[in-house]
């Protein structure tokens, strides 16, 4: 029963009705006998400041999905300290009931890294050479991941200048350069797969040695690219195991000391992929 107590998380995003991090987190907050709520919340991007500080101010939080993760990261200060390039994740520094209205009040991290890496740990993909798709928030952060696995680095996008800008930042980061025939594994990190009748992220022919599909985008019976991927003899998944585990990273961010009920959280989501 949702009351004057209740804590609010909530997704910020545009579009967001396909997400189901809302059975997610609801099926994780009932498990925990949590008094908390979690909501979709289609915005613009000159409203993401304001609502993450109304939310955290609450004692509440959330999440931020594209396309609104690198404007996100311009109003939290990074758990941890350091430099935060796309935003997925935020929450107040509670000290008390209420949060603080202020900047320093507001929290963020990127758990996608996490749940990209749980992602391409569950296909068994090597730490070799990665091909994505997508120069934004979500491509970044697969760059952090192959930072962290020490693995190589293309990129495919339909925008030179943005191809351009993401290997500056890659160079920043420290990840080495890969051509895309080099590559065993294949990452999509755009939204192409939300619409039933979009282009196909990603060719095999770019990478014709690839072994490995990741698509960060989630759909009943699987997306229509992991598909053809598995079709071809790719080991192949969709993102529905990267939504579990950065949404399990995120409830931990939200509850310190609490350990994310990980298999309700995964039941909840594979039952609505059913």
């Amino acid at each position: 029963m949702i009351d004057g107590k209740t804590r609010v998380f909530a997704l910020l995003g545009d579009p967001v009705a396909h997400s189901l991090s809302p059975e997610m987190q609801n099926a994780a907050f009932r498990a925990l006998g949590f008094n908390a709520v979690y909501i979709p919340l289609r915005c613009s991007s000159q409203a993401v400041p304001e609502l993450m500080y109304a939310l955290a101010s609450a004692g509440g939080g959330g999440n931020v999905t594209v396309p609104h993760k690198e404007v996100a990261a311009q109003v939290v200060s990074q758990a941890g300290g350091g430099e935060l390039i796309a935003c997925n994740t935020f929450w107040g520094d509670v000290s008390s009931e209420l949060v603080p209205h202020g900047a320093a009040a507001l929290r963020g991290e990127n758990t996608d890294v996490v749940g990209i890496l749980a992602g391409l740990t569950a296909l068994d993909a090597p730490p070799s050479a990665w091909l994505v798709a997508g120069t934004g928030g979500s491509a970044k952060a697969v760059a952090i991941a192959a930072r962290d696995r020490g693995a190589r680095l293309a990129v495919h996008s339909r925008s030179r200048p943005r191809a351009d800008d993401f290997r500056a930042f890659m160079r920043r980061l420290g990840v080495a350069t890969a051509e895309p025939k080099e590559c065993d594994v294949l990452i999509n990190a755009t939204p192409l797969g939300l619409g039933s009748e979009d282009a196909l992220p990603l060719s095999q022919s770019l990478a014709p040695h690839a072994t490995v599909a990741l698509d960060l985008v989630y759909q009943r019976g699987q997306t229509p690219w992991i598909r053809a991927m598995a079709t071809l003899g790719l080991r192949a998944g969709d993102g529905r195991e990267v939504l579990v585990s950065q949404g399990a990273a995120a409830l931990e961010r939200w509850f310190p000391g609490v350990a994310a009920p990980l298999e309700i959280m995964r039941a909840a989501i594979h039952a609505a992929l059913r």
